[in-house]
């Protein structure tokens, strides 16, 4: 974790337990502090990680900068890249708590077995250890909503995407079975509900980004007063459009190749962009032609040196031993088109005279 992000983290979550809403709490601010902030930070901290793996070869990749713009006070736009970080953080909370719970870490939490005993389809009944993710969904609500100090639209914009990405954590849940029989014939079976990898909730956000709903607002400060009447400003204003699991926004995006520091955006000069790579899918392959081309840049290559162990053996007793290995790798980046290159490429874009 660099400094940058813890410092982030914290300024994400200290002033919480100030909030009203731990009033109606049923957990006394320090001993929720105490039970639940680490949980709290590690899954802040997983959200960070997947938004940047997700946006590792877009204009934009989840720089430091858009999350500290992701608190309320500080936030300066309301586009799909906002509404993203707050349902990937909000989602890697629900995540870690739940996840947390299962593992026996809180006192108060273990396995969900309401549904236990209950046939649950042909053949199967519910039973074992479903993972409790109505409890980490409340505790995530009491952290994460509780930030949101603002009565406007871009307040209820944040709220409907943490919770946006609360509900991805539980539409992405798997059901896991184990057989029961004689000599393993599985005459019938018990179920329960397990977390999903978070890449596939990452995979499942980034999909609900791509198809983001822009919703038209007049922004006027709204009356919100409590979570319920939150709730039912978030269903008039963004419920006739937008399905709860829909992420919403209400600026569009700026120019991410161009830096401008006052957003905090670096643009993609400098970048690194895939061409060839063999695990790579093909929207990565094409992220030179994203990053660079269509930013006005040009592609330039780049042969590094690569020094890595290998050629490793185990000596009795007890150490390994490897051999250097260098190897020249290339690499691609994105760099200012020169004078010369500028004007060819020019030329060859005019049209021919008639």
């Amino acid at each position: 974790m660099t400094g940058n992000t813890l410092v982030i983290l914290l300024g994400i979550y200290s002033g919480v337990f100030k909030s009203s809403a731990w009033t109606r709490s049923p957990f006394s601010p320090p001993k929720a502090y105490l039970t639940y902030a680490n949980s709290v930070a590690a899954g802040a901290q997983l959200g960070i990680g997947e938004c940047k793996h997700q946006f590792a070869w877009e204009r934009w990749n989840c720089p430091e900068s858009a999350l500290q713009l992701s608190t309320h006070h500080r936030l300066r736009s309301a586009t799909r890249e906002t509404a993203f970080v707050h349902a990937i953080s909000s989602a890697g909370v629900v995540y870690v708590l739940t996840r947390n719970c299962s593992m026996g870490d809180f006192e108060s939490c273990g396995c969900d077995s309401s549904k236990n005993g209950h046939t649950g389809g042909k053949g199967w009944v519910w039973g074992g250890c479903s993972d409790n993710v109505e409890f980490g969904e409340r505790i995530s609500k009491h952290f994460v909503d509780s930030l949101e100090r603002g009565h406007d639209a871009r307040a209820l914009m944040n709220l409907h995407n943490n919770e946006a990405g609360r509900l991805a954590v539980k539409t992405t849940m798997k059901r896991t079975c184990k057989c029961h029989g004689v000599s393993g014939s599985c005459n019938i079976q018990t179920c329960w509900l397990q977390l999903a990898d978070f890449r596939e909730i990452g995979n499942y956000l980034k999909t609900k980004y791509d198809e983001a709903k822009k919703l038209e607002t007049d922004k006027k400060r709204m009356r919100a007063g409590n979570s319920a009447e939150r709730q039912g400003a978030i269903d008039q204003t963004f419920g006739a459009v937008a399905a709860p699991s829909d992420l919403v926004f209400l600026e569009d995006s700026p120019d991410y190749c161009i830096r401008n520091t006052s957003l905090g955006l670096h643009g993609t000069e400098g970048r690194e962009c895939l061409q060839s790579s063999k695990n790579a899918t093909q929207r990565q392959k094409r992220s030179c032609k994203r990053l660079c081309m269509d930013c006005g840049l040009q592609v330039e290559e780049k042969r590094t040196e690569v020094v890595t162990s290998c050629n490793c053996k185990f000596h009795w007793c007890c150490t390994v031993k490897c051999q250097q290995c260098r190897q020249v790798v290339t690499k691609y980046y994105c760099s200012k088109r020169d004078d010369t290159s500028s004007n060819s490429t020019r030329r060859r874009n005019r049209a021919p005279r008639k």
